[in-house]
């Protein structure tokens, strides 16, 4: 009994420790890349993994085409398969950082949105990893439907770095014909 004691006390000190590490993550500002040229932005984009929303419950082959409004906002067409039908959400977003281009409200039922901020791009715009400032939504998105595995780890750790809580993500199952 007497062994089980620091035991117990050095993993309660272990424990405690990462939660301080995880509070004092979560209470800092989500940085944003600097700059997003939109217009190498727009286009189709391949979901690799998400932490799961209920809106996206049984997708698979999720993809996110962006194209540019007359009105300077953002045309969103979400896509997935789920239990064998094509599911389709449209929707619009507005820059709400012209500096960065990097913050944006998306919103797919008026007069709710919510923050799509880009917090990880690739310097070519091959990947990138969206997020919220309250780290509960993170999508790692590509121009293709695979990633490489180094370029996926590196994103993984950038994530967790910014707060997140990548035992959350689920890889997202795509074709392999794209």
């Amino acid at each position: 009994m007497k062994k089980s004691i620091p035991m117990i006390a050095a993993a309660a000190f272990v424990f405690g420790t990462a939660a301080l590490i995880i509070k004092k993550l979560l209470e800092q500002p989500l940085d944003t890349v600097p700059k997003v040229d939109l217009n190498r932005y727009l286009g189709r984009w391949y979901e690799i993994a998400a932490i799961p929303q209920r809106f996206e419950k049984g997708c698979t082959y999720t993809t996110a085409q962006y194209s540019l409004n007359d009105d300077g906002t953002i045309a969103i067409k979400n896509s997935c398969i789920s239990k064998g039908i094509q599911r389709t959400a449209i929707g619009k977003a507005s820059i709400s950082d012209p500096v960065s281009n990097a913050k944006l409200n998306v919103s797919f039922f008026w007069p709710f949105s919510g923050k799509y901020w880009i917090i990880d791009l690739a310097s070519d715009y091959s990947y990138a990893m969206v997020g919220h400032p309250n780290r509960k939504y993170l999508w790692i998105l590509s121009r293709k439907p695979w990633m490489e595995k180094e370029t996926y780890k590196e994103l993984l750790i950038s994530a967790m770095s910014k707060g997140f809580d990548i035992s959350k993500l689920k890889i997202t199952p795509q074709k392999s014909g794209d």
